[in-house]
């Protein structure tokens, strides 16, 4: 909602403003169709030939998140600390229990109490197998962390490649802008024997292939890229609880401090009050008994 927010007040703004100080939309909107065509069609043919097909998909779906925000919301983080709890208590409990779990995870009981994580893949296979790997006796604390910080940070950077494919193309919308005004140019001096008031329609025609350019990219696509990459950090963050809490529990911390070491790396904004959290983790526990 934010997001459709801003784009209202850019339009608003910039051409209110034009509009008020005495401009004229016609000259804009006669040249519009053909300079977008030049200059968004080269865009979008630049995006296509440093991408492949798996990446244009990736940024055509990350666009979205403008519009819809983070994924994992308070309650998501809530959730994600009481099945850790339950994972871990079970695997201290009764390790050949937990296998039918992690091997498993979408037949799991334990699971599919979370129906939103469940969905999520990476955050699964990051539980099922550190889990695993600590049954299987691969549980020095500072390995597994090495490990664990190596594979988010190889996630993140390719999570990170829409933002960075959209800020390539938001770097040279002005350059394109240029080069539609420079053919505009070359247009109006085939046309130099008209009278000046042809010339300074041709020219103000041209001179729209600039603005354009410099509009998309300041005020359009460089700002998409910039809210994509703070939704995908902040969408990290979720990953990173779940480090923490397993990290901590191959340190043989007691399950309650592994889950409150991963509830205080919560972000602030998500993050559940201790009594919050000691509520669910009650009835999680009575749900088991």
């Amino acid at each position: 909602m934010l997001g459709i927010v801003g784009i209202a007040v850019i339009f608003v703004m910039v051409f209110g403003g034009y509009i008020l100080a005495g401009g004229k939309l016609a000259i804009i909107i006669k040249a519009l169709p053909f300079e977008l065509m030049m200059i968004g069609g080269a865009a979008v043919g630049a995006f296509l030939i440093s991408n492949d097909i798996g990446s244009v998909k990736h940024t055509l779906k990350d666009i979205g998140k403008v519009f819809k925000g983070p994924k994992w919301k308070h309650e998501d983080y809530r959730d994600l600390l009481c099945l850790l709890f339950e994972l871990i208590r079970l695997a201290r409990a009764n390790p050949v229990a937990i296998e039918e779990h992690i091997e498993a995870p979408e037949e799991s009981s334990i699971f599919s109490k979370y129906p939103k994580i469940l969905t999520d893949k990476e955050a699964i296979n990051l539980i099922s197998d550190t889990l695993r790997s600590a049954s299987m006796n691969y549980d020095d604390p500072h390995q597994v962390e090495e490990v664990l910080d190596k594979r988010m940070d190889a996630n993140l950077h390719h999570a990170l490649h829409s933002s960075h494919a959209l800020q390539s193309m938001a770097d040279g919308l002005p350059a394109l802008g240029i080069v539609a005004a420079v053919l505009g140019v070359i247009k109006t001096m085939g046309a130099i024997d008209q009278p000046p008031e042809v010339l300074g329609k041709m020219i103000g025609g041209a001179l729209v292939g600039t603005f354009l350019g410099v509009f998309l990219a300041y005020g359009l696509v460089g700002p998409f890229s910039a809210k994509v990459k703070a939704v995908t950090e902040e969408d990290g963050h979720f990953y990173h609880l779940i480090r923490e809490v397993l990290i901590a529990n191959l340190h043989n911390h007691a399950t309650n401090i592994c889950i409150e070491v991963g509830r205080q790396n919560t972000p602030s904004h998500c993050r559940p009050s201790f009594g919050e959290l000691e509520e669910a983790l009650k009835t999680v526990k009575q749900d088991a008994a």
